[in-house]
């Protein structure tokens, strides 16, 4: 029989992670009370600690700080102009070649 899988939002997540962080809590038992397992909330408590508030983001986005993100954009801005000179190369190599004839005749 498969398990269905729960998803948790960015409150929940946060509302038990704090529960965790209290020193009276026993992980089991917070785990057994949300019906999850204990390692998935050690995950989210180190996103929290990480990240704090901006942890949790959904929809498979990834939380990322101001350089991060200036960092990714840089790279995407990279390979764009990387992939334009590798064009422009070509079509210097089609226009220039000597057995090209000449289309203005």
């Amino acid at each position: 029989m498969a398990m269905i899988r729960r998803k948790f939002s960015k409150e929940q997540k946060l509302e038990i992670v704090k529960e965790s962080l209290e020193e009276s809590v026993v992980m089991e038992e917070l785990a057994s009370r949300y019906k999850i397992h204990a390692n998935s909330i050690y995950k989210w408590r180190r996103a929290y600690l990480h990240h704090q508030e901006s942890a949790f983001p959904g929809q498979g986005n990834v939380s990322q700080s101001e350089e991060q993100k200036e960092i990714a954009s840089l790279k995407k801005q990279l390979r764009e102009l990387e992939l334009e000179k590798e064009i422009l190369k070509k079509a210097l190599g089609i226009f220039s070649s000597p057995d090209r004839k000449n289309l203005l005749s």
